[in-house]
């Protein structure tokens, strides 16, 4: 029979070796999930041919294309959270034969990767936005935004009414939900920052999963470039940062202050920013209409692309 101390000794060495076992597990688990970044030259190569260029803006060396007449005109387009100026592709399509159409990667995202400044408030967002204008001699634009996006265009439009020639929201971000109060830093998950180290496909697919209503629409050949955009040098930890930074503020004011004429468009299929939260945009926006798309979730210009003739007779009247 074992004497107390030889007993507590044996129990050490037991839960010493499972300590050890467990650290190997979490090890081994860590090194195969490890994912590095991709090659900058590379993906500049697959993604950023003719017409990309690259500005340096504020500070920034921004991933944009400008394309269609210059007297057109002027459509600027500002993508969600994880996303790239690729997510608007087949809408620049249509609209580019008659209007100016720019878009591009916003700092910490895709090909432009991250702000030196390390300043991802969206005042610093704005910032960076006025800045592009002015370097490409655009006055009074339309602003089209999807969800973060979204959220940065309608704050712009209210703080610059006279450089707002109309307004378009896809899916806006702005209002509190569970989890993120008004006034109050993001509090960023444990798991989200391990996402500078990690990326495990199983785990981009389920992130995507919601923001689409019919799941073919993610295609192969989709999944690869949002996975492929994440993997850009710099950009996973510019997402982490972000996160940390947000801070909501009540969107009620300053919609009120918003002049220009708006178009909401919402998918009614929507997984990430419920359809019904169009409701409360429309009570704030007082010159907002609101198109619903039916079977259609967050990104409509990717699930749906016929759905740009909603925005082409918006901005066309």
């Amino acid at each position: 029979m074992l004497a107390t101390g030889d007993w507590a000794g044996l129990m050490l060495k037991m839960l010493g070796c499972g300590l050890v076992l467990l650290a190997a597990l979490v090890g081994g688990a860590l090194v195969w999930l490890y994912t590095p970044d991709e090659q900058r030259a590379a993906l500049v190569a697959k993604y950023a041919g003719p017409p990309s260029v690259f500005l340096d803006v504020a500070g920034v060396r921004l991933h944009v294309r400008d394309t269609g007449p210059r007297t057109a005109p002027a459509v600027i387009f500002l993508h969600g959270f994880g996303s790239s100026l690729q997510t608007w592709e087949e809408w620049a399509r249509d609209l580019e034969p008659d209007h100016r159409v720019i878009r591009y990667d916003i700092p910490g995202f895709g090909l432009t990767g991250p702000d030196p400044s390390g300043d991802y408030t969206d005042g610093r967002s704005i910032a960076v936005l006025i800045a592009l204008m002015d370097r490409l001699g655009v006055v009074r634009p339309s602003v089209v935004g999807n969800s973060m996006g979204g959220r940065i265009a309608w704050i712009f439009a209210a703080l610059n009414p006279e450089r707002t020639d109309k307004l378009v929201l896809i899916s806006p971000d702005g209002f509190a939900s569970p989890g993120l109060e008004y006034g109050v830093k993001a509090k960023v998950p444990l798991m989200m920052r391990a996402l500078p180290y990690v990326l495990p496909s199983f785990m981009l697919r389920a992130s995507l999963a919601p923001a689409y209503a019919n799941p073919n629409a993610v295609t192969d050949a989709l999944f690869r470039r949002y996975r492929d955009m994440m993997l850009a040098p710099g950009v996973r930890g510019a997402i982490v940062d972000r996160m940390s930074q947000q801070v909501l503020i009540d969107p009620a004011p300053l919609l009120r202050r918003i002049e220009a004429p708006t178009l909401l468009m919402w998918g009614e299929k929507d997984g990430m920013i419920p359809f019904a939260n169009s409701a409360d945009y429309l009570r704030a926006l007082p010159r907002a209409t609101l198109a619903a798309l039916p079977g259609i979730g967050h990104l409509p210009q990717e699930e749906a692309p016929a759905t740009v003739r909603v925005l082409r007779e918006f901005l066309d009247r």
